[in-house]
């Protein structure tokens, strides 16, 4: 026993360097295989996280990538209005027409873009406008101060002068909004001038009398802007006119058919708007 003891001793004395470096080596073991287990969940946990934000781990500082991964990866970006076309046709009945190039002072907000009904077969076919014997002289109509020349113009076409109270100013003012405010100052001039025309060859002696007599629905409640302010002035107190031709009725097809008016006298569209005389005085 006393032997086997001593070789024991001798043995771990005589090895003691060796055991010392496998201790070592051993611990040294432990402590990288720790630290990869540990990096190895930090990592798993960020991953998650990232995924889970919507966010980029590579642009986690960015305001617009953090906006971006909320609202599913994309911006919204507002984009300048397409400015419609002038062209006074709404449908393909409608005579050709262009607005006046040489008005760059007066008011030029965009009218809505020129539609077509959704029905392409109206229960109420469109009236045509009565083809002219010969071309229309666009520059003449515009060199006169009319806003819009037309292809069928009545050369004969005048209509007096009118005064407006300032009843009669601030109400046509409003009509002008609530009938075609989203015609902007052309479109304001086309309802002032059927207001005018009424008021000419009809007798009528007050806007408010037009308006009830001609069965004008549109809203005088909502105000009025300075694009109908200077359609009144324009129609009015200068005495012009949008186009050469008598303007008594009008309608938007867009929300009602009217065989009454299709049977009238079409003159003109203006984004959407249609325009008529009557057939005689």
């Amino acid at each position: 026993m006393v032997t086997m003891k001593k070789r024991i001793k001798e043995f771990f004395k005589d090895k003691k360097n060796i055991i010392a470096l496998i201790c070592v080596l051993s611990v040294t073991v432990m402590l990288v295989v720790s630290t990869l287990i540990t990096n190895s969940v930090l990592y798993g946990n960020n991953q998650k996280n990232s995924s889970a934000s919507g966010v980029s781990p590579n642009n986690a500082d960015s305001p617009l990538q953090e906006n971006e991964g909320r609202a599913g990866g994309t911006s919204s970006i507002s984009t300048p209005e397409t400015k419609p076309d002038t062209t006074a046709s709404a449908d393909s009945t409608a005579p050709a027409a262009s607005v006046n190039p040489t008005l760059p002072t007066l008011p030029t907000k965009p009218t809505q873009p020129t539609t077509t009904p959704a029905s392409t077969e109206p229960s109420v076919p469109y009236a045509t406008a009565i083809k002219p014997d010969a071309p229309a002289d666009y520059q003449t109509q515009w060199d006169m101060g009319y806003l819009i020349a037309i292809d069928n113009p009545d050369t004969t076409y005048m209509c007096a002068s009118v005064t407006l109270t300032e009843e009669d100013r601030d109400l046509l003012e409003r009509l002008c909004m609530g009938e075609f405010g989203s015609g902007g100052f052309i479109g304001a001039c086309l309802i002032a001038q059927s207001v005018k025309d009424a008021m000419c060859f009809d007798g009528y002696s007050s806007v408010a009398e037009v308006i009830r007599e001609c069965r004008y629905t549109g809203s005088t409640d909502m105000g009025t802007n300075d694009e109908c302010r200077q359609a009144v002035r324009y129609i009015f107190d200068e005495n012009h006119d949008a186009v050469q031709h008598r303007l008594m009725y009008m309608y938007n097809p867009r929300m009602v058919q009217s065989n009454f008016h299709e049977s009238q006298n079409f003159i003109l569209s203006y984004s959407g708007i249609r325009f008529f005389d009557r057939w005689g005085h």
